[in-house]
């Protein structure tokens, strides 16, 4: 096939991807079901992408490749670390609210293929915590902070943020509570699960 890849194209079928592999997964989402999604033939989509493991990792790094670099800067500003927390929450709590996909994308991707997140460490932007490292332990000198390590505070914030988003049918069924009231849960998290963290790690 000779025609040149239209980048509108591409468009379309990344975002009716997106849609089929929020509603199906990985596994249950079908090519056919993609192509009719973008309203495009089979033929057509697989010279945009020649396999649905192609099409998954290009769906995923668009959307990871808008959240990391956010994240990446508040690791690295020269906010404090409570700052740090509130803004990473925040902003991680936002961007997950418009791709409830990602989480368990990336859980599922995980399982199926462990070096897939190694392809996404050595992208620019891919976030780096050694500052925060650095500036915890400077603030726990400080005694503004109680002794706890970086690693520990860090998987603690990505932990509280990521599993409402992954387990909310078990959430919803938990609290008994519809779709509107998960989202205003999910909304109250920008600020409670700052709260929470902040108020355990303060002197």
């Amino acid at each position: 096939m000779s025609q040149k890849k239209d980048t509108n194209t591409e468009h379309i079928i990344l975002k009716a991807a997106k849609r089929v592999f929020q509603n199906k997964g990985m596994d249950g989402a079908r090519m056919q079901e993609i192509a009719d999604e973008a309203k495009i033939n089979k033929a057509m989509l697989h010279y945009y992408y020649r396999s649905k493991q192609m099409l998954f990792e290009a769906v995923f790094s668009n959307a990871f490749a808008l959240l990391a670099p956010q994240l990446n800067a508040i690791l690295n500003d020269e906010s404090s670390v409570e700052e740090k927390i509130r803004n990473f929450t925040a902003n991680y709590i936002s961007f997950m609210s418009k791709h409830p996909y990602l989480p368990a994308f990336i859980i599922q991707e995980l399982n199926r293929n462990p070096d897939f997140v190694l392809k996404m460490k050595d992208k620019k932007g891919f976030p780096n915590i050694e500052k925060f490292k650095k500036q915890i332990a400077v603030e726990i000198q400080k005694g503004i902070l109680k002794p706890i390590k970086g690693e520990q505070l860090f998987i603690n914030i990505m932990a509280l943020n990521i599993f409402p988003f992954v387990a909310s049918p078990l959430i919803k069924a938990f609290v008994n509570i519809d779709d509107k009231a998960f989202k205003q849960i999910v909304e109250d998290r920008k600020t409670e699960v700052a709260d929470f963290i902040i108020n355990s790690i303060k002197a």
